[in-house]
């Protein structure tokens, strides 16, 4: 890529300045919004916008979970906890840690492990056996949780996104442009692991 220089306004071929984000932006009111200006030099500059956006919506998106959790009477539990029993109790069918991390994209087993372990302390699932793997089934309490759990989520949080007049089929595309740039995402992280 061409670029001007920043101090005599020559062009240097095969460099890119930190103007780059900015340009990407045209079409929007004000310059692009990225946490690493060095990142965003290069091919494609939102990709950089993209992973500071992504930043932010991690962890808000794990205060959420934590903090929903505790509204629904269970404090203590972190973001993957939560997640684990949201998976136990989906479709009330039983799990093992197998099932758990090949859903949710965890690759260390233990991490599931401990959160099993957890949940099972606080009665929230019990443990079964499919064959000779321990399976996870949702208790009572754990089902009531996660219905508690829904209904806090839908006053705070469904209902303030519904109240900005995001259509669902938008959210729709994001989840699915997300899911398409987490292949991306594992497949170089495969390459980098060979380098």
């Amino acid at each position: 890529m061409t670029a001007p220089d920043a101090k005599d306004g020559n062009s240097t071929p095969g460099t890119a300045h930190a103007g780059t984000a900015r340009e990407a932006s045209q079409g929007r009111a004000g310059p692009a919004i990225v946490s690493s200006a060095h990142l965003a030099e290069g091919a494609l500059p939102t990709l950089s916008e993209f992973e500071f956006g992504l930043n932010m919506l991690i962890h808000a998106y794990g205060r959420w979970m934590v903090r929903c959790m505790a509204a629904a009477g269970v404090p203590d539990l972190s973001p993957l906890d939560v997640q684990v029993l949201h998976h136990v109790v989906h479709r009330d069918r039983p799990k093992t840690i197998a099932d758990l991390c090949l859903v949710l994209d965890v690759e260390d087993t233990h991490l599931v492990t401990y959160a099993a372990k957890k949940l099972q302390a606080l009665g929230l699932v019990s443990s079964g056996r499919r064959g000779k793997e321990k399976t996870l089934i949702a208790s009572d309490q754990g089902r009531a949780t996660c219905e508690r759990y829904r209904e806090v989520r839908e006053a705070l949080l469904t209902n303030a996104v519904v109240a900005t007049g995001i259509p669902p089929e938008k959210l729709s595309e994001v989840a699915a442009l997300m899911r398409t740039l987490s292949g991306h995402y594992d497949q170089a992280a495969r390459a980098a692991a060979s380098l």
